[in-house]
């Protein structure tokens, strides 16, 4: 029983050292004033929890992920279409995926992604306060940042090539199933779907689609940062990648012009990563 003890406050011990991002950088203001300025061995935006009952899960939680710090790659491998004059290979169009061609590519530039919050007033003088203030309000910004980059930034998934668009459903009752099916007839299956709110609530409101796909193990992301009428669907299972530094930074700087509407202290985060499409027939963008 005594050992059962130990073990337990070693738990909690363990539990209580492991300090918020926010509440770290609130300890080095306190040391440090504001010249205060932390780097951790980690991707922030990775490391908060939620209290909400009703979760709402980011962009990257739908791929696999690789910490280019404890896991160094210099390429990866792709998926690209037949060239003209290759033979049939599909068995009749039975397996198309059989026609693709393998490539090798260097891991691309990782792109920085960065949030800012100006500090209120004193704040910055109670840590008790000052560690959550950034850890739900810089760090879920730069969570925010992190999705627009992921889905429509320079190396978002709107933004690359060899992404089929469905703008007809077809036989099938929704674009999105249509996509569903697409997925499988290359030999993948979707497995994830980022879609506006306001287009979720709506085939909520009038069916059960949303429901359906939960329950076939759909991993749905609903983020405003897709513009309504417009959906991504994909194997983002076996199909995509984030590529991810492992590292992340929070410090005192001066904004660019036009962030704020007033002048005050300003803190900013930063991380840096890059997503990439393995399979890219395997991924559709779909009009609703």
């Amino acid at each position: 029983m005594n050992g059962m003890k130990e073990t337990m406050a070693e738990v909690l011990a363990e539990r209580k050292a492991q300090l918020s991002p926010g509440r770290v950088f609130a300890e080095a203001y306190a040391a440090d004033g504001l010249q205060a300025r932390v780097e951790y061995n980690e991707t922030i935006t990775d490391s908060l929890t939620t209290s909400r009952r009703k979760r709402r899960y980011p962009a990257r939680n739908m791929m696999k992920i690789v910490d280019l710090s404890s896991t160094p790659q210099r390429f990866y491998w792709h998926e690209g279409p037949a060239q003209p004059g290759d033979p049939d290979l599909t068995e009749s169009g039975m397996r198309r995926e059989l026609a693709s061609r393998y490539h090798r590519s260097p891991i691309p530039e990782l792109l920085p992604t960065t949030a800012w919050v100006q500090v209120p007033a004193d704040l910055a003088d109670d840590p008790e306060a000052f560690g959550p203030f950034l850890d739900y309000r810089l760090v879920a910004r730069l969570s925010t940042a992190e999705n627009h980059a992921i889905i429509r930034g320079e190396g978002g998934l709107l933004n690359m090539g060899g992404i089929e668009r469905i703008e007809s459903k077809g036989r099938f009752a929704s674009t999105i199933l249509a996509a569903c099916n697409g997925a499988e007839q290359m030999g993948g299956t979707v497995d994830g779907l980022i879609i506006n709110p306001a287009d979720y609530y709506m085939f909520m409101g009038q069916g059960q689609l949303m429901a359906d796909l939960e329950r076939n193990g759909v991993f749905i992301v609903r983020t405003r940062l897709i513009e309504e009428g417009r959906a991504i669907a994909g194997d983002f299972g076996h199909g995509a990648v984030l590529f991810d530094s492992g590292r992340s930074v929070i410090r005192f700087a001066d904004p660019p012009p036009g962030t704020f509407a007033t002048s005050g202290i300003a803190v900013m985060a930063e991380i840096y990563e890059r997503v990439v499409v393995n399979l890219p027939a395997n991924f559709f963008v779909v009009t609703l």
